[in-house]
C-alpha cells in the first residue's frame, strides 16, 4: 500500500489532536493506494498462497451499532445476517492496517474483525456524533472541512466502507488509557484507493507516550 501525501489532510490531521478535559483525542486520515509494491506482494502471497481463491468470500461481523440496535428492537441476539468480502479486498484492509501501525504485524486478523457498514450516511452520522460529543464547538467548526477533503480525495459515494473492530487485547488501542475509538476504511474500488479515517480518545497521561507513530505523539508543552 502506498501513503498518498496529503496537504490537506495533514492540516486536518493537525487540528484533530485536542486535548479536551480528562482526555486527549488523536484522530488521523491516511490516504493509500491499493497498487501492490514489493513487499505488498510478498505478503498478498503469503494472505492468498497457491491454491487459495483471492476472490472467495469471508464471512464479516455485523456493524456493532447495527446489530446493537437491531437487538434492542427484536429481541433477536443473533443479530441482522453478516456481510461478506472478498479474501483480495480484507487483505487490502489488512494492509491498510500494517502501513498505518508499522510496529504491528496484523496479517493474522480475520474477517470477523471487520465489519461493512450499511451507508455512507450512517459513518458520517456516527462520526460526528462521536466527536461532537466529545470536543463540541471544535469538532463543528472542522466538520466541514474534513469531510469536504475525504469526498474530494475518495469519492464517498462511491466507495464500500468498513471499520474495524478491534480486539482490545492485541492492538494498537489496547493500551491502558484507550476510552474510546473508531476506525473506518472508505473503499473505492475504481479508483483502488482506501481512506483510513482513525480516531481514538485516551487520558492524557497515557496519550503522550501512546501516539498512532512517532511523529503523531504531543509533547506535553504542546498542549
Amino acid at each position: 500500500m502506498k501513503l498518498l501525501e496529503s496537504t490537506t489532510f495533514e492540516a486536518i490531521n493537525n487540528a484533530l489532536q485536542i486535548k479536551n478535559g480528562d482526555s486527549m483525542i488523536l484522530g488521523r486520515i491516511e490516504s493509500y493506494s491499493c497498487k501492490m509494491a514489493g513487499t505488498d506482494k510478498a505478503l498478498y502471497k503469503r494472505f492468498n498462497p497457491e491454491g487459495v481463491n483471492p476472490n472467495d468470500l469471508q464471512a464479516l461481523s455485523p456493524p456493532q451499532t447495527v446489530a446493537q440496535y437491531s437487538r434492542s428492537i427484536s429481541g433477536d441476539e443473533e443479530g441482522p445476517l453478516c456481510d461478506t468480502i472478498s479474501r483480495k479486498t480484507l487483505f487490502y484492509l489488512i494492509a491498510t492496517l500494517n502501513s498505518f501501525f508499522p510496529d504491528y504485524d496484523f496479517m493474522d486478523l480475520k474477517s470477523h474483525e471487520f465489519s461493512k457498514e450499511p451507508s455512507l450516511q450512517w459513518v458520517t452520522n456516527a462520526i460526528d456524533s462521536q466527536l461532537t460529543a466529545t470536543i463540541g464547538e471544535t469538532y463543528k467548526a472542522l466538520r466541514p472541512a474534513l469531510w469536504t477533503a475525504i469526498d474530494h480525495e475518495i469519492a464517498m459515494e462511491h466507495c464500500d466502507i468498513y471499520s474495524y473492530n478491534p480486539d482490545l487485547d492485541s492492538d494498537p488501542f489496547g493500551e491502558d488509557g484507550c476510552l474510546w475509538s473508531f476506525n473506518y476504511f472508505f473503499y473505492n474500488k475504481k479508483m483502488k484507493r482506501i481512506v483510513f479515517f482513525t480516531c481514538r480518545a485516551s487520558s492524557p497521561s497515557y496519550a503522550l507516550d501512546s501516539g498512532f507513530g512517532s511523529d503523531f505523539a504531543m509533547e506535553e508543552d504542546e498542549l
